[in-house]
């Protein structure tokens, strides 16, 4: 997904984004010209672009996390940090080939797996799904999402209370405020973000713990001052 919203933004004024997967063997040769690679039996995955391209130096920066050449305010720089991370856990290997007004490809290479995948069926006594019993002050001012992470949460086991604002939030939060142990809040809300009411929270209930959510994570994070949190969530 990262690969192919950055393709997207590549190509401003329309062009062509191409997926392509096949099996391929790589041999000994192809391993000495791009270290670390190790010969032998992989997955492809290619995402091509035909936007503006990227020139040598800027390539040499783009798996960096914040890295961006993105204006202020349309993007973190953590899309293709993240592209890499999940690559590199998954045993596989990532290039890029571009030149400016050329467009771009990322070609990555996954270890491929021969045998037949492994049947997992339940075993008696196992264990079941942890449940929670604290109560988590939830706030959403999106109806669906709010109904839909409320029944989630509530699935799970945790008490939950629901509040549409963060107006409504605090006055929750001063009735339960010994209860509460986890504030659960999007960033990005009409009035008061997120980070101002965990603020505001503090006040009544120091002891509660924080954690944001956002649909908006390309600017939410740094934009309303939650870069320093460390707990943020794409909803």
């Amino acid at each position: 997904m990262n690969l192919a919203l950055n393709a997207r933004d590549a190509m401003p004024n329309d062009g062509k984004l191409t997926l392509e997967t096949s099996n391929v063997e790589l041999d000994d040769a192809y391993a000495r010209e791009h270290p670390p690679l190790q010969p032998g039996r992989y997955i492809m995955l290619a995402v091509s672009d035909t936007g503006i391209g990227m020139s040598a130096d800027t390539q040499a920066h783009i798996f960096e996390p914040f890295y961006t050449t993105k204006e202020l305010g349309k993007g973190t720089g953590l899309g293709l940090s993240t592209v890499y991370g999940i690559v590199k856990q998954s045993g596989g290997y990532i290039w890029v080939y571009s030149e400016p007004g050329c467009g771009t490809t990322f070609k990555v290479y996954f270890p491929r797996m021969d045998q037949p995948a492994e049947i997992l069926g339940t075993k008696k006594g196992s264990s079941q799904l942890q449940r929670g019993t604290e109560t988590i002050l939830l706030v959403e001012d999106d109806p669906q999402l709010r109904q839909l992470t409320s029944a989630i949460l509530a699935h799970c086991g945790y008490r939950v209370l629901v509040a549409g604002s963060a107006d409504e939030a605090l006055d929750l939060c001063k009735a339960n405020h010994r209860e509460v142990e986890l504030l659960v809040t999007d960033v990005v809300m009409p009035g008061m973000n997120g980070r101002q009411l965990a603020e505001q929270v503090a006040r009544v209930s120091p002891q509660v713990k924080v954690l944001y959510i956002s649909g908006y994570t390309s600017n939410a994070i740094v934009h309303h001052g939650c870069a320093r949190r460390r707990a943020l969530v794409p909803a």
